[in-house]
């Protein structure tokens, strides 16, 4: 039995691959309930409002305040002002008398606990295993404490989820959402750029990575509803005022002032997570309050039938756009160009002032909201039929019998998100309580729907398919609805589609596709092409995928070409690093290969891969301590990969110790017995004479 490179099981890619797909397809459909409001309605054009301008820039939330004292007092204590911060007491609403928890499916324990002033996570195996166990520093907390707590760790600029989260509503310790079911990825999972520009104001992320940053803010500020500040900033300071009793003031975007649609999209930019599909040459950073969300995202999710009782945590605006309260006062809206259109319909903030925290209304202020249309004081026309209300309300003679009527409790009950566990929210789907004949109907998935835009192109349906597979749910189908969105049928098809094509391919492990789709369009010309530097990695990915389709096809002299080029173009992909530096080791070239792993090493010590890789290295140059050393880091940092411990086993076949050799082989199969690796030298150990 020999050591390996554990190329193929260091990079993480977050895909399930699938060798066949099925020849059904599920086609996008738009949802018939749902109203949005006609473009011809929105007046102002995007070029009005002064910081869309590329001049304008964020100033930060210490500059506004300078000027709204008060507003600012009240916002930092909103759900969005605190939505992110430094890991402190003060930010802190966990509940550290019994901070602990199971993770029965990896049989790890938890434990987090405050020394002096520093937050810690211990991940630790009981029993004999002490070699099992890792304490961390939390260095920010992300999260109100409305609903949860979770941890982020910085490791050099490369922040990563922790696996403890405070679920404060239920006052209780557990993995965070998307750990459960055996798939808690421990200290691993990368915060990219979508994660974090809708938990926080703009971060200073570094192109070329995936989740590295220069700086991080510390919590959602004012210019993310109302724009870049700089161009105001600077007519105030010269005098420049405007009444906006009377007028709006361009230099900076109002929410109320915009055309209803607009004020949507505002929120919708993070109170609309589902599937996010970037349109082409556009990234996170680029949509600006005031501008159509659409021109910038389309956010899709899964339609089903008989599902409407079901929805994930951050759906508020989809939910209220299917409500008939919604529906119905566009119909009624008359002044459509009025100062404030808000006023004349229903919008996000007809109930919610972002610039007080919700905690600190009382319901009153939410059924006054519902009275003002269902309702007129003393004549009992509060449109509601249920029997517990109106006996209620009958109850002494001469009482308002709608007073105390709680309609939120009825109409938006409380209840689980899919999505996020130990959560409740309000259903912002406003309508009759639904019934448990509805509620028992079996749900029947219909197809991907956009719920911020009509009409998208073909080509961003298609990503939409290939993302719901990639992120949220390993259905073939929806890999087979992506193919039908994107042509390749002629030469000029393949090079308008081609990374989506090649990102396709690469999901069905099709590597002699992806070969046939480069020598198609020429493998120069595509060398060419893909020369993007963006902060999605676009084309980055594509080389990346590129490379290993020759790889797999025994081309390694041209796989490295394409993993050297992946890494130009995405220097700080620090898995792209690991797998160029196992290929340039398999040709030989060990000096090229070790600076690769001592990169990554350099910008995360804490990726236990590299220290796999680097081992196996130095095994192969005869320095065994060196090795060991190097294996015994990356099971410091993760006990259970097996791919360190598979090399560590090689090890100690290299020293004649095969007792131990095998001990780490069955510990392996104890785990996985799928691992082939670890079958293959099982056999070859219990066939050698111990």
């Amino acid at each position: 039995m020999h050591g390996s490179f554990s190329s193929s099981m260091t990079i993480k890619l977050g895909h399930k691959f699938v060798l066949l797909s099925f020849s059904i397809c599920i086609f996008l459909t738009n949802c018939e309930t749902r109203t949005e409001v006609s473009s011809v309605e929105q007046k102002i054009p995007d070029s009005t409002y002064l910081n869309h301008s590329d001049s304008a820039r964020y100033v930060g939330m210490n500059t506004c305040k300078l000027c709204h004292q008060g507003i600012y007092n009240t916002f930092i204590n909103t759900g969005m002002g605190k939505s992110f911060d430094l890991a402190t007491k003060s930010k802190s609403s966990g509940d550290f008398k019994n901070a602990t928890f199971f993770d029965k499916e990896n049989d790890l324990h938890y434990k987090a606990f405050w020394d002096k002033d520093s937050l810690f996570i211990k991940e630790f195996r009981k029993g004999k295993d002490t070699t099992c166990q890792r304490t961390e520093q939390v260095n920010y907390i992300i999260g109100s404490g409305q609903h949860t707590n979770s941890h982020i760790q910085n490791v050099n600029g490369y922040l990563n989820q922790m696996p403890m989260t405070f679920y404060t509503q239920k006052q209780k310790w557990d993995l965070p959402p998307g750990f459960e079911k055996g798939m808690n990825s421990h200290f691993t999972r990368k915060i990219g750029l979508e994660c974090m520009s809708c938990h926080n104001a703009y971060p200073d992320f570094v192109l070329g990575s995936e989740n590295k940053y220069n700086f991080v803010p510390n919590g959602i500020d004012c210019e993310r509803c109302h724009g870049p500040g700089s161009i105001h900033v600077n007519q105030k300071q010269r005098g420049i005022k405007v009444d906006t009793s009377k007028q709006i003031d361009y230099s900076i975007v109002n929410p109320s002032k915009l055309p209803i649609d607009l004020q949507f999209d505002i929120c919708q930019r993070c109170h609309l997570q589902g599937n996010a599909v970037l349109k082409n040459n556009h990234s996170f950073y680029d949509f600006k309050p005031g501008q159509k969300l659409s021109d910038h995202i389309s956010v899709f999710l899964p339609k089903y039938k008989n599902a409407d009782d079901e929805f994930i945590m951050a759906s508020h605006a989809d939910r209220l756009k299917q409500s008939a309260c919604f529906i119905k006062s566009l119909e009624k809206l008359k002044t459509k160009d009025a100062l404030k259109p808000y006023k004349g319909a229903m919008t996000c903030i007809t109930c919610h002032n972002p610039h007080v925290s919700v905690s600190e209304i009382n319901d009153s202020h939410f059924n006054d909201a519902c009275k003002n249309c269902h309702y007129s004081g003393g004549t009992s026309e509060l449109m509601c039929t249920e029997k517990s209300v109106v006996k209620a309300g009958n109850s002494k003679k001469g009482h308002d019998p709608y007073q105390s009527v709680n309609c939120v409790n009825c109409h938006m009950p409380s209840s689980g998100s899919i999505d996020i566990p130990h959560v409740t929210v309000h259903d912002h789907y406003i309508r009759k309580p639904i019934t448990k004949k509805e509620k028992d109907k079996i749900k029947e998935f219909i197809g991907l729907y956009a719920i911020n835009e009509k009409d998208p192109s073909a080509k961003t349906k298609a990503r939409a398919y290939i993302q719901q597979y990639e992120k949220f749910e390993q259905n073939k189908a929806y890999l087979d609805s992506a193919k039908k969105y994107l042509s390749s049928k002629t030469k000029e098809d393949i090079k308008a589609n081609f990374q989506d094509l090649i990102q396709l391919s690469f999901m069905t492990q099709n590597f002699k596709q992806i070969i046939s789709y480069v020598e198609t369009i020429g493998e120069e010309s595509c060398y060419k092409q893909l020369n993007n530097l963006s902060y999605n990695n676009k084309d980055a990915w594509a080389c990346y995928h590129i490379a290993e389709a020759f790889y797999n096809a025994d081309q390694r002299k041209r796989s490295l070409t394409w993993f050297d080029k992946a890494c130009t173009l995405a220097k700080y992909n620090l898995d792209f690093k690991i797998k160029f530096g196992t290929t340039l080791a398999q040709g030989n070239l060990m000096k090229e290969a070790e600076q690769q792993f001592l990169f990554v090493i350099k910008e995360n010590p804490k990726k236990a891969s590299a220290y796999t890789n680097l081992g196996y290295l130095k095994l192969l140059q005869g320095k065994g301590n060196e090795a060991l050393i190097n294996y015994n880091k990356a099971l410091a940092l993760e006990p259970d990969s097996e791919s360190a411990l598979l090399n560590l086993a090689g090890y100690y076949v290299s020293i004649n110790n095969k007792p131990k050799a095998l001990e780490l082989v069955k510990q392996i199969l104890k785990k996985n017995p799928q691992n082939q690796q670890a079958q293959q030298g099982l056999k070859q150990l219990q066939n050698v004479s111990l």
